[in-house]
């Protein structure tokens, strides 16, 4: 069994994530210090994690924000944990952050739920469009606006470089997060044709089920498999 995983980095983007706060002159001189929230679906020790949060802080700093100075910055930790991401998400607009910066689908959807008012900057979210957190790309629209870690015409790619690590393979499961659209999937049934690739859809929602699904996968005659990510990228060839 052939494994490539892959990832884009997203530091530079969390760093131009403090863009979207409002930075008027008139703000800064207002003396109110502004609160920013912080929700990450990862825990607090995670060196990637940490990483991305220092990148953050110093665009922050670039752009005039100094914590302590004008700006108080709260973290909430969920670790993949449904139920702390969701109280995290509510004690973040609880404490009346002027907006909130979110990590991952799981907080995103949390927010969505805890607020419509507040201004979400996103970032690690596979598909906003297709898990409904903003209208279109181009519009986002509502309260919520951030940053995919590939654009949706990457699900081809992930075929071709699966067909040329794997030149004989001629069936293909992918693996899709029910939670979310399907803008990956149709990228891939797209191209499956042309390169004689016939699909399986296969529908997850957790990570229980992807262990699942990859189990099935060994023991079955399927040629290959893609993982759209949701933190990375899998592309498995048997």
């Amino acid at each position: 069994m052939t494994v490539i995983i892959g990832r884009r980095e997203l530091l530079a983007a969390l760093g131009c994530a403090a863009a979207a706060w409002p930075l008027s002159a008139r703000a800064q001189q207002s003396g109110r210090m502004r609160r920013i929230g912080v929700l990450m679906n990862i825990v607090s020790d995670d060196a990637e994690g940490q990483a991305r949060l220092a990148v953050f802080h110093q665009g922050l700093q670039q752009l005039g924000w100094t914590v302590g100075h004008n700006v108080r910055i709260d973290y909430r930790w969920g670790g993949d944990d449904a139920e702390r991401i969701r109280r995290g998400a509510a004690e973040l607009v609880a404490l009346g952050s002027d907006v909130i910066l979110a990590s991952g689908t799981p907080s995103v959807a949390a927010l969505r739920q805890a607020t419509d008012r507040i201004p979400v900057v996103f970032a690690q979210v596979g598909d906003p469009v297709g898990a409904g957190f903003v209208e279109s790309l181009a519009r986002p629209g509502g309260n919520m606006t951030g940053f995919m870690p590939s654009e949706y015409g990457f699900g081809a790619k992930w075929l071709e470089l699966l067909k040329e690590v794997a030149p004989g393979v001629t069936r293909v499961a992918v693996v899709r997060d029910l939670t979310i659209g399907i803008a990956y999937l149709a990228a891939i049934q797209a191209v499956a044709p042309a390169l004689g690739v016939e699909l399986t859809p296969i529908g997850i929602r957790d990570a229980v089920e992807v262990e699942r699904a990859v189990t099935a996968f060994a023991r079955g005659s399927t040629d290959g498999m893609i993982v759209p990510p949701r933190r990375g990228l899998w592309l498995i060839a048997n």
